[in-house]
């Protein structure tokens, strides 16, 4: 992957998964919704088997899935990385805002 391409899908998914958080987080009232729920939507991103496949035939889904983990590339890893920093920084943007007196948040 070029190094332009990976710097602009770092950034990407950084600010797309802090703003999703920092939405969720003001209709919800949640500080940490995101950071719990990006490890799934992660998974919903690399695996190609259906959501109703882990509750259908588990064991050939979570081994599909260890499979999909391990033959991601480094690029692919950093930018799944930099989404869940993303989700936590917006739950510790959140933790702040409240902390000084911001109410809507």
């Amino acid at each position: 992957m070029p190094l332009p391409v990976l710097l602009i899908s770092i950034l990407l998914f950084f600010v797309l998964f802090f703003g999703i958080g920092f939405l969720l987080n003001m209709l919800l009232r949640m500080t940490w919704i995101m950071a719990f729920i990006y490890p799934l939507v992660a998974i919903l991103i690399v695996d190609k088997v259906k959501l109703l496949d882990y509750f259908t035939s588990p064991s050939a889904s979570f081994s599909s899935l260890g499979t999909s983990i391990s033959n991601l590339a480094a690029a692919d890893l950093i930018i799944l990385s930099s989404g869940l920093v993303g989700a936590v920084a917006a739950g510790f943007t959140m933790r702040v805002l409240r902390k000084k007196g911001y109410r809507m948040f």
